[in-house]
């Protein structure tokens, strides 16, 4: 797609970055037909590529308007376009850089900055915590809609005490350690049953996602650069730190901050000070499920076929950020086949966003929840056209966006594979 930049954003390093995706678009459409939001609303302004066209006429100095920004706001950024592509059209960037330049030139209403101000600023606070358990507390008490956001409170067992010669990080999270405590822990059990001690770095908070998908770019780049700061000792095993062996990985939880934390190198690829740092912080970072081979190994004799038949059936949902950000598919279901477990996919539209996609479902909760009960249609006709026992998923953002419609049970799956550790002999 050829594109004439305007005056303004020649040399420029969003121009130049924007121009070189555009090129690459040969305006297929084949992107539109795996895209939830036209999917659901049939306008080719709310599919991928109405979506760069609209960007492509800003770059090239159409002014943009209202619509356009609405346009823009209602795409999910799952990136199953991005999977879609024949081209390989880096879409989420391309959309990271529309988002900034239309924000510049367009004034939101007083409301949606409130809104978005204290997402960005409330989800990446101290004080999340001490509120999401008042919120809890008086649960009962609020309105459906915001009992949909705050997950009941969860006895999440203890951490383990075990040192192993083996060590790897785990980011904690933002929000994650208040709405679901026992992912961390059940994490940390895992991995200890197999011989590796999980490390948490104090300093280390939000992966930077928050901030910089609700256009703080800047804010959520100095959320990356404090990671890496933490991170940094334990990388390089300094002594009292990790007795002078550096860790092995960064695990990620959490497919969300895993598909970030991995593009840590794009993010800050012009920042002389932080680069290289990123580049290997990018190159260590691992999703939980991309050591589930060795974990089997270590695991297997202690999971009995017995044991893995009391989960029952189960549905998994892989979350866009794990199948489409990180390309990663198929991991969960047959490693944990190998255990006994019955996991299987939806027969439909497994591909398909569920509607969290991080700060989303507050933003757009129309869109979202119409994306929720379409998938958990699906998730519950997974086995024979019967219910699943529980729904399992890798994304802390999925877990309580599914919950909230539906009865059956909606856990990470590592916490079924410590609950089945927690039964075995």
């Amino acid at each position: 797609m050829q594109t004439k930049l305007a005056p303004e954003y020649q040399g420029t390093a969003d121009g130049d970055a924007a121009e070189a995706i555009l090129r690459k678009c040969v305006h297929c459409g084949f992107c539109n037909a795996t895209c939830p939001t036209y999917q659901l609303l049939g306008d080719e302004l709310d599919g991928p590529r109405g979506r760069i066209y609209l960007i492509k006429q800003v770059l090239e100095g159409d002014t943009p308007t209202r619509k356009t920004q609405l346009h823009l706001d209602r795409c999910l950024t799952c990136r199953n376009c991005e999977s879609t592509c024949p081209s390989g059209v880096a879409y989420g960037q391309l959309l990271d850089i529309g988002r900034k330049l239309v924000d510049a030139k367009v004034p939101r209403p007083l409301g949606e900055r409130s809104l978005r101000w204290t997402l960005k600023e409330g989800l990446t606070s101290p004080l999340f915590g001490p509120a999401m358990k008042l919120g809890q507390a008086l649960r009962p008490l609020l309105p459906a809609s915001l009992q949909n956001k705050i997950p009941a409170a969860q006895d999440a067992g203890a951490w383990p005490i075990g040192q192993h010669a083996r060590k790897v990080l785990l980011l904690a999270g933002c929000v994650q350690p208040a709405m679901q405590p026992n992912i961390n822990r059940a994490t940390a059990r895992v991995l200890d049953a197999a011989g590796i001690q999980t490390v948490i770095a104090p300093e280390a908070g939000c992966c930077g996602a928050v901030k910089f998908h609700l256009n703080d770019q800047e804010g959520g780049k100095a959320q990356m650069r404090t990671n890496i700061d933490a991170w940094w000792p334990y990388v390089q095993g300094a002594a009292g730190i990790c007795t002078g062996v550096g860790v092995e990985a960064i695990l990620m939880n959490a497919s969300g901050c895993g598909v970030t934390v991995k593009e840590y190198a794009h993010f800050l690829h012009d920042d002389p000070q932080y680069a290289a740092k990123a580049a290997r912080i990018s190159e260590l970072t691992k999703d939980l499920s991309e050591w589930l081979p060795e974990l089997v190994g270590k695991l297997k004799e202690r999971i009995t076929t017995a044991v893995a038949c009391e989960a029952g059936h189960i549905a998994f949902h892989p979350p866009c950020t794990l199948q489409h950000g990180q390309q990663l598919r198929g991991g969960v279901e047959k490693h944990f086949g190998e255990l006994g477990f019955d996991v299987q996919l939806t027969a439909c539209e497994p591909h398909l966003c569920c509607g969290s996609a991080g700060t989303y479902s507050m933003l757009n909760p129309a869109l979202a929840y119409q994306l929720r009960d379409r998938k958990l249609g699906h998730l519950q006709e997974t086995i024979g056209g019967n219910a699943p026992s529980q729904i399992a998923s890798a994304n802390m953002g999925c877990i309580t966006h599914l919950q909230s419609g539906t009865s059956i049970p909606v856990r990470h799956w590592i916490e079924v594979l410590d609950t089945a550790l927690s039964h075995a002999p």
